[in-house]
């Protein structure tokens, strides 16, 4: 999961919400620094995490996908899934998906000064592009993928990588609609 549904199964609190969101940048001897409310936020990313990575849905998505870009595929999934979230949004929210995402960046910038530099950097980047609402859109995502694609070291296994995800659109969506449900009834069984 990437960064809309990781905010999507925050609690409503702020602190858990900025937890959530900062977590991949924050190292464990960081936390000593941080309240409660955002150490929980981060532990619950990391539930998230460890849900979806060893969850099978996602392994035979992974699978379906590895073909066409090797090792970055399990990236991709957590990208694409955010997108599918943004298509199925009514399903699991009565917040308008714009609402939320606004709520979601007023939140993040009123709390800049907790995140680390990095965080900090790329928020005003996230608010500005809209990054939320930017899963929506087949355009979106591929400036998501562009912007992902600097970061690794093998970017060339993202060549065609909005087509191939069209071509398998059907079997990830009918993956990502098993998975979610779960996911939402794991993470409010073990973190509300």
């Amino acid at each position: 999961m990437n960064y809309l549904a990781h905010l999507f199964l925050s609690c409503d609190a702020d602190e858990h919400i900025v937890g959530n969101f900062i977590a991949d940048s924050i190292r464990t001897k960081d936390l000593l620094g941080f309240s409660k409310g955002i150490i929980s936020g981060i532990d619950l990313h990391k539930s998230i995490d460890i849900f979806t990575d060893t969850h099978p849905t996602i392994s035979q998505s992974n699978r379906r996908l590895h073909k066409y870009h090797g090792k970055y595929s399990p990236i991709i999934i957590d990208i694409w899934f955010d997108h599918l979230l943004t298509r199925h949004w009514d399903k699991y929210s009565d917040e308008s998906l714009r609402d939320f995402a606004d709520r979601m960046y007023v939140i993040l910038e009123k709390n800049i000064g907790l995140m680390p530099p990095k965080m900090q950097t790329n928020l005003p980047k996230m608010n500005a592009d809209d990054w939320l609402i930017n899963y929506s859109n087949l355009d979106g995502m591929r400036r998501t993928f562009e912007r992902f694609k600097h970061r690794l070291s093998r970017p060339e296994l993202l060549k065609d990588v909005i087509e191939n995800l069209n071509r398998l659109d059907m079997e990830l969506e009918t993956d990502f609609l098993l998975f979610f449900p779960q996911l939402i009834k794991h993470i409010q069984a073990k973190h509300h």
